[in-house]
């Protein structure tokens, strides 16, 4: 599929990967580029969903679950819970593009002789 800003922009909404108020991509997950590719090695956007997905899930591992400072401590979301989430999201967008090329339209052509004289 050829990239196009719209496309990665979609993308990026699907992936979740949100750039920062008066950020760049640099300031994101991925950067243009990275998207860029990835569409270029998809079939549909939503099997680039997939992939995005399934590489944000490998990223997840050196995230922290929690910190403290001081008397007070924090916890964030755990680990597995956003690695499944991950993996849950990379299936589904997986499904939806499997389920998009089964209803591609068909179609049946019939073709008569010509009446000859």
């Amino acid at each position: 599929m050829e990239p196009t800003i719209a496309l990665r922009e979609r993308l990026r909404k699907m992936i979740n990967d949100r750039i920062p108020t008066g950020g760049t991509d640099k300031d994101a997950v991925f950067l243009n580029a990275e998207l860029d590719d990835i569409l270029r090695e998809s079939e549909s956007i939503y099997y680039a969903a997939s992939e995005g997905w399934t590489i944000k899930a490998g990223l997840l591992e050196g995230d922290i679950e929690g910190y403290s400072a001081g008397n007070e401590k924090y916890e964030l979301t755990k680990l597995q819970d956003r690695l499944s989430h991950a993996l849950r999201m990379a299936q589904k967008y997986k499904d939806l593009a499997e389920e998009a090329e089964e209803q591609q339209p068909s179609f049946l052509l019939k073709c008569s002789a010509p009446d000859v004289m």
